[in-house]
């Protein structure tokens, strides 16, 4: 059977869109929790049924897993201010993943620089 189309489209995108920003806002402002410090959400990616929302976030200084614990501890908290700001019918329940991507791309620059670097010192002999 063929999957019912959605009477707007890219809704989920737009919905995980709203939900990111929202979620940057909140936790900037209004989470109090000392172990979430200066993060990034970087995406979010919500299931098509709006139940549940992937929420990747990246971090400026400190422990990535100290503060997945922080929001996984603040959850409730996060859905309930995604609730008053969104008008949806279901606010997903998030779950934290630490995104290692950031990390990997300073890595990778790094690569490249000392293999630009390296190359030059050759074509100089």
């Amino acid at each position: 059977m063929a999957r019912k189309s959605s009477s707007t489209p890219n809704r989920g995108f737009r919905v995980a869109d709203q939900i990111q920003r929202d979620l940057a806002e909140l936790i900037a402002r209004e989470l109090k929790d000392r172990r979430v410090g200066m993060i990034t959400i970087n995406a979010v990616e919500v299931t098509p049924d709006y139940a549940h929302a992937k929420v990747f976030f990246s971090l400026l200084t400190g422990d990535p897993v100290e503060t997945l614990e922080g929001l996984t501890a603040a959850a409730g908290f996060l859905r309930s201010g995604l609730f008053k700001r969104l008008h949806i019918h279901t606010v997903p329940t998030l779950h934290f993943v630490f995104d290692r991507t950031t990390e990997h791309a300073a890595d990778m620059n790094a690569l490249i620089s000392k293999a630009v670097a390296s190359r030059s010192t050759d074509d100089e002999v």
